[in-house]
Parts: C-alpha cells; sequence; structure tokens
C-alpha cells in the first residue's frame, strides 16, 4: 500500500501531468468480526458513492464492483465474489438477496460505525476482549500507539469530563448552542480531537455528544489536527490536557 501511494502516484502524475496525491488520507483496515459483519461492511462500501452524491443509484457508480454482486456482471474476470455471496444460503439466486440486502441497508447504514471499536475492530465489545487478551502483549510496545491504546481500560465519559473541567467547557453548551462562539470553538475541537484519537468512541457517539453530525466530527478532528501541525502553543496546550487526564 505505501508503494501505491508513492511510486504510482508518481508515474501516473507524470503520465497525465498533473501533481500532488492522488489518494485522499492514509490507507486504513480492520479485523471484523465475523462474515454477518463483512456483509454490512460490502453493502456500506457499496453505497459510499450514493452517500457523496456522486450517483442517485449504486449500480451507476461505474467503478464499484457493485453490479457483479448485485447483477453478475463478469466484466471484471478477476473479481471473486464468492466469499459474500456464499452467505445466502437456501436461496435461488444469491445476486438478487445482495442486491435487495443492499437496498434495506440503506436505512441502517449508520448502524455499522456503532460497531465500529478503536478504530480497527468491526464486531461486538466480547469480540474485541477476546482479541485483547489472546494477541495483545502484556507490556505493550511503546512505538506502537494502538497496543498501547488497547491496553488501557479507558472510560471515555470520564476523560471527556475531565478534559472539558480543565478546558473550563461545558458540553452542555456545545450540545444545545444554536451557534458556539469562534473562541470555544478551539476548544471544542480539541475536545473532538481527543475523543476522535482515543478511539474510545464512534464518530457518530462522538457527534451526539457534541449536537454534530457524524460527517462533522470527521471533518472538525481534521481541521484541528492540521491546526497542531503548525502551532506550538496548541500543542502544549494539548500535551498538557492530556497529561492531566492521564491519556
Amino acid at each position: 500500500m505505501q508503494w501505491l501511494g508513492a511510486t504510482y502516484t508518481k508515474r501516473f502524475n507524470t503520465r497525465h501531468f498533473r501533481s500532488g496525491h492522488l489518494f485522499q488520507g492514509r490507507f486504513k483496515n480492520m479485523l471484523v468480526q465475523n462474515d454477518a459483519y463483512l456483509l454490512e461492511l460490502s453493502y456500506y462500501i457499496h453505497r459510499n458513492p450514493v452517500r457523496a452524491g456522486m450517483v442517485k443509484r449504486v449500480s451507476s457508480y461505474r467503478w464499484s464492483s457493485y453490479r457483479a454482486y448485485a447483477y453478475d456482471d463478469q466484466s471484471v474476470k478477476w473479481l471473486n465474489t464468492e466469499l459474500l455471496l456464499s452467505q445466502f444460503l437456501n436461496v435461488i439466486d444469491g445476486h438478487l438477496a445482495y442486491r435487495e440486502g443492499a437496498q434495506k441497508y440503506a436505512k441502517e447504514e449508520q448502524r455499522i460505525w456503532e460497531d465500529l471499536r478503536h478504530g480497527i475492530f468491526l464486531g461486538t465489545k466480547k469480540f474485541v476482549q477476546k482479541i485483547k487478551t489472546r494477541y495483545l502483549p502484556d507490556v505493550p510496545e511503546g512505538e506502537i500507539p494502538r497496543q498501547r491504546l488497547l491496553s488501557q481500560s479507558l472510560d471515555s465519559e470520564a476523560l471527556l469530563m475531565q478534559a472539558a473541567e480543565i478546558l473550563n467547557c461545558k458540553l452542555e453548551y456545545f450540545r444545545e448552542a444554536a451557534r458556539v462562539s469562534q473562541s470555544d470553538i478551539l476548544d471544542r475541537d480539541m475536545l473532538i480531537y481527543l475523543m476522535w484519537q482515543s478511539g474510545q468512541l464512534t464518530n457518530v457517539q462522538i457527534a451526539e455528544k457534541f449536537g454534530l453530525t457524524y460527517s462533522a466530527v470527521s471533518r472538525r478532528a481534521g481541521v484541528f489536527k492540521n491546526m497542531l501541525r503548525e502551532n506550538k502553543t496548541l500543542q502544549q496546550k494539548l500535551n498538557r490536557v492530556k497529561s492531566l487526564i492521564k491519556i
């Protein structure tokens, strides 16, 4: 994936006389608990172009594999759809079953993020604990942030309340105010960033605590992250809050 993001991007830009990034953000992966969660994740990914407003119908996006799953489109010979379609037992047409499942999932697509834990596990809390017990070392590697995070048993609500108290903020204000004052936006975004970085809550859960949409959470966290790179005073303030709440 590093090669794809660097070498291929350079070749593509040279061939098409362009510059800059070709892919948005770094490659991310996650551990999925079982086939049922994998099927939901597939529905969610296939519906991305619709949510982004690029097309009105899932099947209209030309770069999607959806037609192969839902309509048995065999134009892409290397694509193996058997792993997902084999989940539909005792049905005459697995492609039809997938299509109907994707259509029904449109009403439930936010639910998937309720089961995304620590940003890398898609499944139940019991599943996460099982993986931690089996694979997480007794002494986490200091240079691997995910291991440090998973080794902790953090109370996200308590951490948020402590951080808000340190910054002299009231969460009720952020949730209920029709408009947040410019002077308070930075502190609010710091709290959002802390929760987002900890991986303890999904974007949907964070959004509920601040009266925002789940997409706004990613956007505000990204804005704050960019500010951190250039603002040493802000870095020091964030580090102070982290040290006081022990995260």
